[in-house]
């Protein structure tokens, strides 16, 4: 199996290292907006090669996407087109709810997937399995230290309250995991965000709540930074790579 991977930053770079020690991967492909990122990142694995998108689709099985939502915009429909696989993580770009739909199309036309990893949060497996009984509510609790969300308070402060959808426009750097959550479960319009600013917390906690027939739902998490990156989670990364394995193993677990 050959890999592309745009976006080279802290998750990319993550996600290439482990690939290139996976047997099952031959070949990875690099790309960055800033193409010297790239060139630094081939320079530390053994099976990479710097390239345009246009230039190493046709040379891929599944296309790793770590970088913006405008990437996603600019290259998901023509590598679902191509026939390629896409591993996304740029969630918020499936807010816009005709393009999600256009890209689900082409998937099933040209029988290739779409997988989104879990993110930097816990509880998207029983989220999913959950929808399938019937869910009547889901709350996602966001609490940061206000210099990651580029602010300064003294004291907590709770800088939203609304819908997912909302959530994902009013901070698309930093609220990816209620797109993947509110997609999990009961969609944008339904899934309630809250995002506070706390300057006495160090790491950012995610959390959710969600109650239906299948019962109650509590997921935690305190995400330890990126060590390339303090700005972005390990989990988020590491959810990344699992994802990877998990299409190339032959015994898939979760839902």
């Amino acid at each position: 199996m050959n890999l592309g991977i745009i976006g080279c930053g802290a998750i990319g770079t993550d996600v290439a290292k482990v690939a290139d020690k996976l047997e099952e991967i031959e070949k990875i492909y690099l790309f960055d907006v800033n193409m010297d990122v790239a060139e630094n990142l081939c320079k530390t694995i053994k099976k990479g090669e710097t390239n345009d998108v246009e230039d190493f689709l046709e040379d891929v099985d599944v296309i790793f996407e770590g970088a913006s939502q405008q990437a996603v915009k600019k290259y998901a429909e023509k590598i679902l087109r191509a026939g390629r696989d896409l591993i996304l993580m740029s969630v918020g770009s499936l807010l816009d709810d005709s393009f999600r739909k256009k890209l689900e199309k082409i998937a099933r036309e040209k029988n290739c997937k779409v997988y989104i990893p879990a993110g930097a949060v816990f509880g998207i497996d029983g989220l999913s399995s959950a929808s399938v009984g019937g869910i009547d509510g889901v709350t996602l609790v966001t609490t940061k230290p206000p210099s990651s969300l580029g602010k300064s308070f003294d004291k907590r402060t709770v800088l939203f309250e609304g819908n997912a959808r909302e959530a994902v426009k009013k901070f698309p750097k930093n609220i990816n995991v209620a797109a993947s959550v509110s997609l999990a479960g009961i969609g944008f319009d339904d899934t309630k965000v809250e995002i506070v600013a706390d300057p006495v917390v160090t790491r950012i906690n995610h959390k959710i709540l969600a109650h239906g027939k299948f019962g109650r739902l509590r997921a935690e998490i305190e995400n330890m930074p990126n060590p390339n990156n303090p700005k972005s989670s390990y989990m988020a990364s590491l959810s990344a790579i699992a994802t990877l394995k998990r299409i190339v193993s032959p015994i898939q677990i979760g839902a």
